[in-house]
């Protein structure tokens, strides 16, 4: 499975374990403030050994931001107090990213920021990428650190620097049906759950930014910024009106067809990183499937209440016909969905 982000206190972590020692040489203060926080919640990485190579801490502050040069303007910010994660990981990045911005949402932040010394450039364009800009400095006896920061009130028109949030004034809505064996991969599971407590603190190894999804479906249909409803097909456990679930909200960065990719080792290498599907299956596909489109989306809100076939049909007014694989939504349509997931409000930009 690799490295998993998993949610514990501090008091269950040993001080003494060699992954603190950079942060105890960088920061005097360190340890007293570690053994202050011990019954507070903190995200982990971890090893399929149980080793410790990443630390998340993630606190809400209310007011302006007055320790920092320039001041950050009052709000209710969610600071990233404290993040080290050993080792490169595009996928690793991307999950901390994400349980970032859940967590933002989830606490009704307006902004989010995080300080970090220049030298960590990789870290600093981690955030970059989604877009968090430095704003000023942090200085202490410890150094000067960069004061990266990120609005959730205004947004970029560029799609990962506005991530999670979706914007649908110039872009066709969807519905894409997966069906129950690689929905499990492709979302986390909690998505299928009733408490939204559970999506919040879901720390599920597939739970990444990015995702691609390999079909026989014309999936080209859609462009770069559909907003797509992930439609779980019925896992056979009862009728689908009410076991097939809508359960959360993807977002179009590209589509491909089968003839944009040279060879095989083109569409695993492409595929691979962040696609549900094993090196196997890829391979099956490529050699047995005439049709193959593939879809790269942006994994943007899971719904905070799964919404049944029947209820899609009966209070969203989807049509049950034509049949629901790659299924045109209008925006009344997406609408309804949005209200009775009912995800964080603001989520949907124009």
């Amino acid at each position: 499975m690799g490295r998993r982000l998993l949610l514990t206190k501090f008091k269950e972590l040993s001080i003494d374990d060699p992954f603190f020692d950079s942060l105890k040489a960088g920061y005097d203060e360190f340890p007293v403030w570690f053994n202050g926080k011990a019954q507070e919640n903190v995200y982990v990485v971890v090893d399929d050994h149980s080793r410790l190579s990443g630390m998340i801490y993630l606190k809400s502050e209310d007011g302006p931001v007055t320790d920092v040069v320039p001041h950050l303007s009052d709000g209710h910010w969610l600071k990233v107090g404290t993040l080290k994660i050993e080792g490169k990981g595009t996928k690793l990045g991307e999950r901390v990213i994400k349980k970032i911005f859940d967590t933002a949402l989830d606490v009704g932040a307006t902004g989010i920021y995080v300080t970090v010394f220049e030298v960590h450039e990789s870290l600093i364009n981690l955030f970059s990428r989604y877009g968090f800009q430095q704003t000023g400095t942090k200085t202490t006896k410890n150094g000067v650190e960069l004061v990266l920061a990120r609005s959730l009130t205004t947004h970029s028109t560029d799609m990962l620097k506005s991530y999670p949030f979706i914007r649908t004034a110039n872009a066709n809505l969807w519905l894409l049906a997966v069906y129950p064996e690689f929905h499990s991969r492709f979302l986390p599971d909690s998505i299928l759950n009733n408490e939204p407590k559970e999506i919040v603190q879901d720390v599920s190894y597939t739970n990444t930014i990015h995702k691609i999804y390999v079909a026989k479906l014309p999936l080209t249909r859609m462009k770069k910024g559909d907003a797509v409803v992930m439609y779980r097909t019925t896992d056979g456990r009862g009728p689908a009106f009410y076991r097939s679930v809508a359960t959360s909200i993807c977002v179009v960065e590209e589509t491909h067809r089968r003839e944009d990719f040279a060879s095989l080792e083109d569409f695993l290498e492409y595929t691979k990183p962040h696609s549900v599907f094993t090196e196997d299956e890829l391979k099956d596909m490529y050699a047995s499937w005439t049709r193959l489109y593939t879809v790269k989306m942006t994994y943007n809100i899971a719904f905070n209440k799964r919404i049944t076939r029947g209820n899609l049909m009966d209070l969203a007014d989807v049509p049950e016909h034509p049949r629901w694989d790659l299924k045109p939504l209008s925006k009344v349509q997406f609408q309804k969905i949005i209200e009775m997931g009912k995800v964080h409000e603001g989520i949907i930009v124009d």
